[in-house]
């Protein structure tokens, strides 16, 4: 299975970082995707490199909020959202950490999801508290 991930900026909680981190577990995917961002993203990195994952990254073309992580391969750079729809086209399911229950515009995490539900992609949405939505395709 490929896992492609979408995430806050800002940092993860305690609560969703043990949720991702048992997810990928629970999921075990042989490759994941994501966007090289700094906070959610950078966390996702980590978990799956402790984990022996094979990561391919998709960053953006700019440089502003990339974490600069180093993958097995790195696609070629992209804008936000044709990214983040790489991100989703190339995987089997997403997984999203976004900063809050609420979903809303001009978020790239929402705009991610809302992307994945119009291609019929299985979903976990891990809110602040760790609690887990699951969306079929």
């Amino acid at each position: 299975m490929k896992i492609g991930f979408t995430g806050t900026r800002k940092e993860l909680t305690a609560a969703q970082e043990l949720e991702l981190l048992c997810k990928v577990v629970q999921l075990e995917p042989f490759e994941v995707h994501h966007g090289d961002c700094i906070g959610a993203d950078t966390r996702f990195h980590r978990i799956c490199e402790l984990l022996g994952i094979r990561i391919i990254i998709h960053p953006p073309e700019s440089n502003t909020y990339r974490a600069f992580c180093i993958g097995n391969e790195v696609r070629k750079m992209y804008g936000y959202i044709a990214r983040n729809w790489n991100i989703v086209d190339e995987t089997d399911v997403l997984i999203a950490c976004p900063d809050g229950p609420q979903e809303y515009l001009r978020s790239g995490t929402w705009a991610t999801i809302r992307y994945a539900r119009t291609q019929r992609k299985m979903i976990y949405i891990i809110y602040p508290n760790g609690q887990t939505q699951i969306e079929y395709g």
